[in-house]
């Protein structure tokens, strides 16, 4: 699966009484999906993953795979800390749809990652990926979920492993990848463009290609034939990809692209998509004055909203543009007066 590009962190809405609120995922997913982000990733930790019951972690899923445009790449962040867990949910994503699954390490190596804890995780990861039914990404978040450089490059070459989401966003730890995205050669379907090709894409193409259906089986007899409309499939090539890495927040967007990295999953992207759409597509034009620049104007007002307020700042600055954002599941709290009135005053050049 390719995924390059913006791949966008997908909020999860509340209603004001806590409840789920399905139809606005749906809405915002939708929304999205007529932007120009490569994809949409439902519960990342922007997500608010851990604050949803294994069913209303299912029905988020589903309400994401059947409002997003077939041609957007899908990841589900499907961490639990047991390999069975995980395994079980990665099984529901790729039953619904999905291309790739989002792991991160379990909660319970929050302490710390040394000497025999390494080796388990390790075993994690390796187990997840021997048997999920879906190419697995490494999320690995700056706060609390920051894999060990070694562990990631000792994963990297397994055949179901296809890249990383690095929350740090530093150039030396992409750097010291950068033998590994080397060795690494995968072949991957692409369109003609070089776009992803998503498995809805490849699902819906076999379908509209399909058969004929006979008369006789609707009516139980005669010679006419109704013939079900056909449709010629999307054309596609491939291109080989070594193990692909995205920045994992917007400050580090453009450092990560200089490094060698193919995309980016920003969790403000779901605030600004169009913006932090730019700094990536500047880059790829081969404009690096002009990411640059893109990437100064959204510097303060991540800081702010991603880093400094996260959810609930993020929430909010869907809100500003027209997704639709809400509050935070408790105990995560709301924004005051004060912060709301600050990311308005941040984002009056990111309206879109």
């Amino acid at each position: 699966m390719l995924l390059e590009g913006l791949q966008l962190p997908l909020t999860t809405p509340f209603y004001p009484d806590g409840r789920l609120n399905l139809p606005k995922l749906e809405h915002n997913a939708a929304r999205y999906s007529k932007t120009l982000v490569a994809g949409l990733v439902a519960l990342s930790d922007s997500g608010e993953p851990t604050m949803l019951s294994e069913e209303e972690t299912r029905q988020a899923l589903r309400s994401v795979a059947d409002a997003a445009a077939t041609e957007k790449v899908l990841m589900a962040g499907v961490s639990r800390d047991s390999v069975a867990g995980t395994l079980d949910l990665a099984e529901t994503a790729a039953k619904l749809g999905y291309d790739a699954v989002l792991v991160k390490q379990p909660s319970i190596f929050s302490a710390g990652v040394r000497g025999k804890r390494v080796r388990e995780l390790l075993t994690y990861f390796q187990a997840v990926g021997d048997r999920s039914a879906l190419p697995v990404v490494l999320y690995s978040p700056a706060a609390g979920g920051l894999l060990p450089i070694e562990v990631v490059i000792e994963l990297a070459g397994h055949p179901q492993i296809i890249g990383l989401v690095d929350g740090a966003g530093r150039r030396e730890r992409i750097e010291a990848l950068r033998e590994e995205r080397a060795r690494v050669k995968r072949e991957v379907t692409v369109t003609a463009v070089f776009a992803a090709v998503t498995g809805r894409m490849q699902a819906r193409d076999d379908r509209a290609a399909g058969g004929l259906i006979g008369a006789d089986t609707l009516t139980g007899g005669g010679a006419a034939l109704a013939v079900a409309p056909t449709k010629a499939a999307a054309k596609t090539r491939t291109k080989a990809v070594g193990f692909q890495v995205l920045a994992g927040d917007t400050t580090g967007m453009l450092e990560a692209l200089r490094a060698g990295g193919v995309g980016a999953m920003p969790a403000f992207a779901a605030s600004a998509p169009q913006s932090c759409y730019e700094v990536l597509a500047a880059w790829k034009d081969g404009d690096e004055g002009l990411a640059q620049e893109k990437q100064v104007r959204l510097q303060r007002v991540a800081e702010k909203v991603e880093e400094e307020l996260g959810v609930a700042g993020i929430k909010f600055g869907c809100d500003l543009n027209g997704y639709f954002g809400g509050q935070p599941r408790l105990p995560l709290l709301p924004l005051t007066g004060e912060e709301r009135t600050k990311i308005e005053a941040l984002m009056q050049g990111l309206r879109h």
